[in-house]
């Protein structure tokens, strides 16, 4: 393995998975002598690059607009009609044109001896355009779509076709793809696929897992909020503790004393987990991941067709069950009957993953 590598980052902005896999890898490789030179995130108008990614990444940051997702009227849903034509109008192409330009600036700039894209879009345009001499390894959870053996997401032909295509768009000219997985599952050097376990931060590796008497939650939607607090007022015996991040609320906002709403915060986060009875949310795969590590039940409530492939994953190795709604009774039931997810093994796998990925991106 080469040492003394530089890097460069492009990660996706939607969501919190794809910020704190950069923040973990961040960490694997500067503990192994190699450097973070500058990390540019894709975000959208309606997303905020959270706080605790600008401290804990440990580079300089630079933002970018980049293609992202347009919900439905019911805040929880993906609109994929107006997401297709917002992306698509003039002023916004023009737009991505300007940020396709930047990432090839910074690149040319900084010099990076490898660039990771956390599933970002641009990237790969900009190697489409420019065809630099570096590699570019891409990393996400989604490139298990294009592998032979993935049994999940075969419903849904015309939604599934769409994800695949946006797979491959994001790998356009990747001389790497690490596709993070719940589980091992063979490698495919002819179509550059390497399959590795997901990328955990620190703080949840070294948390003490302890159950507590409260459920915790995580609502990337705000439109999920009417649900939770209608159960909730059936239920206001059940303690809870919701992460959101919508923009105006305030860092704390007790509903009453058994509910509270928090904005998305990075170490508080881990706390609550660690000390969750079980955890509640719509199915992104870095924080379900998270849950899983510390033997946390599960419920999944999809809301897109990405987040359905990702709440098939994890069920079918026992971690969790899925719903249709924030029906909180259906969790209660689960955390008491819950007995035959294998977490040994799951910690095992996610403890082999700074090795994998050291040998993967530092290769001579």
């Amino acid at each position: 393995m080469r040492k003394n590598v530089k890097f460069l980052f492009v990660v996706q902005g939607e969501g919190r998975g794809h910020l704190t896999q950069a923040i973990s890898l961040a960490g694997i490789l500067r503990r192994n002598g190699h450097e973070i030179t500058e990390v540019l995130v894709g975000r959208s108008n309606s997303r905020e690059v959270p706080k605790f990614f600008y401290e804990k990444i440990g580079a300089p940051v630079r933002e970018y607009e980049a293609p992202s997702f347009i919900f439905k009227k019911d805040k929880k849903h993906i609109d994929p009609v107006k997401t297709f034509l917002h992306n698509l109008n003039p002023q916004k192409l023009k737009i991505y044109g300007e940020s396709i330009e930047m990432i090839h600036k910074r690149v040319m700039y900084r010099k990076p001896d490898v660039v990771v894209n956390f599933y970002e879009l641009l990237p790969g345009f900009m190697q489409l355009r420019y065809r630099l001499d570096i590699p570019f390894i891409n990393i996400g959870h989604q490139y298990l779509l294009l592998h032979p053996d993935y049994v999940h997401g075969k419903g849904d032909a015309q939604h599934m076709t769409l994800l695949r295509f946006h797979a491959l768009l994001s790998s356009i000219f990747a001389s790497k793809l690490l596709a993070l997985s719940f589980y091992p599952m063979r490698n495919r050097p002819h179509d550059r696929m390497t399959v590795v376990p997901p990328l955990l931060r620190r703080e949840i590796l070294d948390a003490t897992s302890v159950e507590g008497d409260f459920i915790l939650g995580y609502m990337l939607n705000q439109g999920y909020e009417n649900e939770v607090r209608a159960w909730h007022r059936k239920n206001p015996e059940v303690k809870l503790h919701f992460f959101w991040d919508k923009k105006d609320a305030p860092e704390t906002m007790n509903v009453d004393d058994t509910f509270t709403l928090h904005r998305i915060n990075d170490e508080l986060f881990v706390d609550y987990m660690r000390r969750c009875r079980g955890y509640i949310t719509t199915a992104g795969f870095e924080s379900v991941c998270e849950a899983l590590y510390l033997n946390k039940p599960v419920m999944l409530i999809p809301a897109h067709i990405e987040q359905e492939v990702n709440a098939a994953d994890a069920v079918s190795i026992h971690g969790g069950i899925t719903g249709n709604s924030f029906d909180l009774s259906n969790l209660l039931e689960y955390i008491d009957e819950r007995r035959t997810f294998d977490a040994a093994t799951f910690r095992e796998w996610v403890m082999s993953a700074e090795q994998m990925f050291l040998e993967q991106l530092t290769k001579e």
